[in-house]
């Protein structure tokens, strides 16, 4: 059947495709089974990508009719939209439609005795849609793959009645977009969608009474920072009513250096709205986005509890080329292929590194890539970001890894680390150079461990005037590095011995970071190095 361009989605379809597995109530591998097709399939048409064949569509629409998904009285208006929608290749056959409308309901399918026990309620929009306010949020011409995500984030809200998601991920990997897309998607759902972000760190007081306006227009006349009765009034309304709220960029309230994601001095309202938002029963969600995990949520969370984690890492393969070619780079195979293992698959970067190929190399690929740069202006910048957040264990952990350059265990890894005094008493600063023997202090198992699970990023050493240097001063190549915050993922550098060198011979010097791939601590190199 015809596919759309990541450019010509059929959102329209899409939407409507989500509305009805919804209302069958089935997920999206329960009804692949049912119409004999792959998940990937279904998937794809909720996000418009490309239309059922015909047989799949009948199908469809057979089983909507047996468990009676459709309007009563309106099946057969209902099911013409749904055909003409879906651009199909052949006219409605109309005898198979009449034969389809003559026959008796079926009876509805058995549920789970967990699903009966505490069904999702469900609230029917306002007559003229859902009460939304966008606020900031991003506007997301170009979407590269995420399908399972999207379809996870989905089932979770809407079929599993979640009460927090918190969406994960270093900088650029796309959790905004991802977000926003799916908001926009589950929107005809709710009755009140909210997005704010967190980028400008507003008071937890500012925020509610500011959320409060959407789904309770009238005036409210609070009493000022008085957080206690605006969390009472925005809980009383999301019991009433079903409302989507979308919180992005909650890292700006953590701690930067703290692995335990704590919340800055000030802001200590918005674990309580988290907290009350997770344990009180309702039927809305408040989605989250952060780098980082908050510290509250995690004795939440669970398989199956209403708070739920998602943590993203770069975009698949079959992605990371559409977005390429929306850049019209040229390139082999083999050469897009090292560009995106170059930047993990992360789409900031990629979209980044895209316009400096096109504007400075022709679209050319394999000329950008002989240069062997790979960090550079706002990629440099977004590593910054990423990599002042680590806590002074994890920088530490990073830098060891890129001299010891060679795969390691972790108990290897362990009998080379070691601490700063300044770390031991919770202070350090980000990128300190390791200290003499003498003062060295042995890590322990479990600080290594999370030093090691919430590693982010590091990069280039930090700019001397003039560019890198050694200790006498002689100019060094540089080490850029990219990083993902997942198992599985490691680095490039363009030097590993001048990053060794680096750790040993400047204060403040910036790493390359590895990870872990099974039960091994990898460090990575240049291809062929």
């Amino acid at each position: 059947m015809k596919r759309s361009s990541y450019g010509e989605r059929d959102y329209a379809f899409g939407q409507s495709m989500l509305t009805l597995r919804t209302k069958l109530g089935l997920t999206q591998a329960e009804l692949a089974d049912r119409l004999g097709v792959s998940r990937r399939a279904v998937g794809e048409w909720e996000l418009g990508s490309s239309y059922p064949k015909a047989e799949h569509l009948k199908a469809l629409l057979a089983l909507a009719v047996g468990q009676q998904a459709f309007a009563a009285g309106r099946e057969e208006e209902e099911i013409r939209a749904f055909w003409k929608a879906a651009h199909q290749k052949v006219r409605l056959d109309e005898s198979w439609l009449s034969a389809l409308l003559s026959q008796p309901p079926s009876p509805p399918a058995p549920r789970p005795v967990e699903e009966r026990r505490s069904p999702v309620p469900v609230f029917a929009p306002p007559a003229g849609g859902p009460r939304v306010d966008w606020g900031d949020a991003l506007d997301v011409p170009s979407f590269y793959g995420r399908e399972q995500e999207l379809a996870l984030l989905s089932h979770w809200v809407l079929q599993e009645g979640c009460r927090v998601v918190s969406v994960l991920g270093m900088g650029g990997i796309g959790k905004s977009a991802l977000v926003v897309s799916a908001m926009r998607r589950m929107a005809v759902h709710f009755q009140a969608v909210i997005f704010r972000s967190l980028r400008d760190a507003p008071a937890c007081e500012t925020l509610v009474e500011d959320c409060l306006k959407v789904p309770a227009p009238q005036p409210l006349h609070l009493a000022p920072a008085d957080l206690e009765h605006c969390l009472s009034l925005l809980l009383k309304h999301l019991r009433e009513q079903r409302v989507l709220l979308v919180l992005d960029n909650l890292e700006t309230l953590l701690e930067e250096g703290e692995v335990r994601g704590h919340l800055r001095p000030g802001y200590e309202g918005y674990a309580r709205l988290r907290r009350r938002v997770g344990e009180t029963g309702h039927s809305s969600c408040l989605l989250l986005t952060s780098r980082e995990k908050p510290a509250e949520l995690r004795a939440l969370e669970g398989s199956r509890s209403p708070v739920r984690v998602l943590r993203l890492v770069g975009l698949e393969a079959a992605a990371c080329e559409q977005l390429l070619a929306e850049h019209e780079l040229v390139g082999s195979p083999e050469e897009q292929a090292r560009l995106v293992e170059a930047y993990m698959g992360n789409p900031l970067a990629l979209n980044i590194v895209a316009e400096t190929i096109a504007d400075l190399f022709g679209g050319a690929i394999g000329p950008f890539l002989q240069e062997g740069m790979v960090v550079f202006g706002n990629i440099a910048d977004l590593l910054d970001e990423q990599f002042a957040r680590l806590s002074a264990l994890e920088q530490m952990v990073l830098s060891w890894l890129a001299i010891m350059r060679e795969p390691v265990t972790l108990e290897e890894l362990l009998a080379v680390l070691v601490m700063p005094p300044a770390t031991r008493a919770g202070a350090g600063s980000c990128g300190r150079a390791a200290p003499t023997l003498p003062d060295r202090a042995r890590a322990t198992t479990g600080q290594l461990d999370a030093a090691i699970g919430g590693a982010g990023v590091c990069d280039r050493a930090p700019g001397r005037a003039g560019g890198r240097r050694d200790p006498a001063g002689a100019a060094l190549a540089p080490h850029p590095a990219w990083t993902g915050a997942g198992p599985g993922q490691g680095i490039r550098a363009a030097d590993p011995a001048a990053a060794a060198r680096s750790a040993v011979g400047e204060p403040g010097a910036r790493l390359p970071w590895a990870s872990r791939r099974g039960g091994a601590v990898a460090c990575g190199a240049r291809r062929g190095a």
